[in-house]
């Protein structure tokens, strides 16, 4: 059986480069070539701590989950792709019969199978096989590495059909991480303005602003409210919160106008944070959740083809395979000098 190289995460902070078995594309799977991987905070997360919540890794595992790659073989019966396709691979496979995936809302599955959540492995490896319904052809315009940052945008994506962002909506985000940079992007995409992001770190405003913030706030400033209620001359209609802090999430609920809306992307690491409740009830504000996206690709690809934003900037350092664990401590100890992490599988 033919072999591929894996960077296999044996416990807390113990990633090494292993073989494994490539694949063996099952009916309606194709076997992707993996180009271009992103290291997420989920993977950060686990390498430092060994869990997320719930979701704790027991046994050794591949991380990473935001790729992009080439089909080179196809399953029985797979008509979606062919092989040379260039595609951005959705991670996550869903049972496709309970209520939630019936309903349209499959990123509530309770059986889903997602790429680098225990116990399932991901993508800091040469092949993946997926599902073909979960691989996107991607544009000739479109690189790997934009491939692979589908995964965050459609995250964004998803916060702003939660937060029902319509054009002219002035939205608030909080947390300039990936997550929150590509919220900036999806933001634009729905016509919203102006949009306002926070942070701590310079290199990740400083990106915002290339991205196309309307304005960049550090929060070490003490003005920061203040300014932030200027440019949207009073309150932002949405607040979207992408740090997975309770503050932050305070933070953003206290911009909102009467009427306003919040969505929770970020996952806190304390459950528990207080909030202005008395603000909720009185300002008649929406608190939603946001987990994962769904029906988001097609979109997502189809945003990135008309953003006009320099997109250079989202991408600060390229790592190979047999450097994963050096790229992951980069990951959870630099976050002042880089911002989105590749991995680069053939390098």
């Amino acid at each position: 059986m033919p072999e591929m190289r894996a960077a296999v995460m044996h416990g807390i902070g113990d990633i090494r480069l292993e073989t494994r078995p490539v694949p063996v594309p099952g009916p309606g799977e194709a076997l992707v070539k993996v180009k271009s991987v992103g290291i997420c905070g989920s993977d950060v997360h686990y390498y430092a701590a060994g869990r997320i919540g719930r979701y704790v890794v027991e046994q050794p595992m591949i991380l990473g989950h935001e790729c992009a790659g080439q089909v080179v073989e196809l399953g029985p019966g797979v008509t979606r792709v062919k092989v040379g396709d260039r595609v951005a691979v959705e991670p996550g496979e869903t049972c496709g019969r309970c209520e939630h995936c019936k309903g349209g809302r499959y990123n509530l599955c309770p059986d889903v199978k997602f790429l680098a959540t225990p116990p399932y492995d991901g993508s800091f490896c040469e092949f993946i096989s997926m599902r073909q319904d979960l691989l996107f052809p991607l544009p000739p315009e479109m690189s790997y590495d934009a491939g692979a940052a589908m995964e965050p945008l459609s995250v964004g994506i998803q916060a702003c059909l939660r937060a029902h962002v319509a054009p002219g909506d002035g939205v608030v985000i909080t947390g300039a991480g990936p997550i929150g940079l590509m919220t900036i992007v999806a933001a634009q995409s729905f016509g919203a303005y102006p949009i306002v992001i926070l942070d701590q770190e310079e290199l990740r405003l400083d990106a915002a602003a290339k991205l196309g913030a309307t304005a960049t706030l550090n929060i070490k400033d003490t003005d920061h409210a203040e300014r932030a209620r200027e440019v949207f001359g009073g309150g932002a209609s949405v607040a979207i919160e992408c740090a997975g802090q309770g503050t932050a999430l305070r933070l953003g609920i206290g911009l909102l106008k009467r009427g306003g809306r919040a969505v929770m992307v970020g996952l806190p690491s304390e459950p528990v944070a207080p909030i202005d409740l008395a603000q909720i009830a009185d300002g008649e504000l929406v608190l939603s959740g946001v987990f994962r996206y769904a029906n988001t690709y097609p979109l997502a690809i189809s945003t990135f083809q008309r953003f006009r934003g320099d997109l250079g900037v989202f991408w600060t350092a390229r790592y190979p395979l047999s450097r994963v664990k050096e790229a992951m401590e980069t990951a959870h100890r630099d976050k002042a000098r880089h911002i989105k992490i590749l991995i680069d599988p053939e390098k």
